[in-house]
């Protein structure tokens, strides 16, 4: 992974932030429907990104000034995130169409000749396609910039799970995507490291405000000690086993799609409704946990534990009933999440995230200890 990658990333953090500061501003399902739209709008983006820079040395001068143009763009997308309702939807759907048909065109162009630009060619079709739904959902308003925008990261989904098909070019096969796979996989972890030190900030930023009373300092605490529980389920064997297993992999392209493609966006939003609960919970201790407060309480984590779930079993075929019982756990927790005060509610989930680790090691043989 090279500095300027590290550095395109920065403004990932800031999107990140975003998404979980528009999920606390409409606690309703409409807007938790809509934060995870957005959410999937920055990953995509992010992540065809990401493929480019697999394909094409970003120590190249012209492939580090096309990083620092999407950077720009990314900062105006992220920038309007919490307002992507109002008129400022235009620079969202914009932004998100300007890179999308922006960064295939680049590759059109420096792929002349090479196999890889004949896939370009099927992708910049795709993506013609989807940023014009992008930048019409910008333009419009109410549900239908929703539905459009649906519709806009639902064909460029579905683009690479066809192997973008397109008329008389045909469609092309995962094998043919030479990803080096260690160096896709650095970069998914990546993410998942800019969600969790976003949630790290939630959590320095809840306790930074006055007073801060021992109930606020025990869930400070509690908060913490979630946040590490996840970095260690995913970092401490998964992440560089897995990386293990697509740099070695017969046909990385496929792999890099399933596992990580699709499936680290799931635990990508759960670390994002996790910090958003963090940050209720740090504020308001003592006071019994909300509706809303609850479903975020108990829904990150799960929604982490059922993204690793995929991932386990989609790079080494085994289902981790460990997370599935953790999930299972936090399913039960919820009947008498009301009757107990959000600090304890996010104690018991927290105490779950941890059961589940330790899981691993008492459960687990060690022969069979993957991830």
């Amino acid at each position: 992974m090279t500095n300027v990658e590290l550095f395109f990333d920065l403004v990932y953090v800031f999107a990140v932030t975003q998404l979980s500061g528009h999920l606390l501003q409409d606690l309703t399902v409409p807007g938790a429907l809509q934060t995870a739209l957005l959410l999937a709008m920055v990953w995509q983006v992010w992540a065809y990104t990401t493929w480019v820079t697999n394909w094409l040395d970003p120590d190249q001068i012209p492939v580090r000034l096309l990083l620092v143009a999407l950077m720009l763009v990314s900062l105006v997308m992220s920038a309007n995130l919490p307002r992507a309702s109002s008129g400022y939807g235009i620079w969202v759907g914009g932004a998100y169409a300007l890179m999308q048909i922006g960064r295939s065109v680049f590759a059109v162009v420096v792929l002349r000749g090479d196999q890889l630009g004949v896939n370009f060619q099927r992708i910049l079709r795709w993506c013609l396609v989807s940023g014009s739904l992008a930048l019409a959902g910008g333009l419009v308003h109410g549900d239908p910039r929703w539905l459009l925008w649906l519709l806009a990261v639902a064909v460029d989904l579905a683009g690479g799970l066809t192997g973008f098909w397109t008329p008389r070019l045909g469609k092309s096969r995962t094998s043919e995507w030479t990803i080096e796979g260690g160096h896709f996989a650095e970069r998914c972890q990546a993410f998942i490291l800019i969600a969790l030190g976003e949630s790290i900030v939630r959590i320095g930023e809840a306790l930074s405000r006055e007073p801060v009373t021992a109930p606020r300092f025990a869930a400070f605490v509690v908060a913490f000690t979630g946040s590490v529980a996840m970095w260690w389920l995913y970092f401490n064997r998964a992440a560089e086993a897995a990386a293990s297993v697509i740099a070695a992999s017969d046909d990385p392209g496929k792999l890099g799609r399933n596992a990580y493609h699709l499936v680290h966006p799931v635990m990508v939003a759960g670390i994002v409704v996790a910090a958003a609960a963090d940050q209720v919970v740090v504020d308001h201790p003592a006071t019994a946990a909300s509706v809303p407060a609850v479903w975020m309480v108990l829904g990150g984590p799960a929604l982490y534990l059922a993204g690793l779930v995929a991932f386990k079993l989609l790079v080494w075929r085994v289902l981790s009933w460990g997370r599935l019982g953790g999930i299972a756990a936090l399913a039960l927790l919820a009947p008498a999440a009301r009757a107990m005060p959000a600090s304890a509610l996010a104690a018991c989930a927290m105490a779950v995230l941890i059961a589940v680790a330790v899981s691993d090691y008492l459960l687990v043989p060690p022969a069979q200890r993957l991830a």
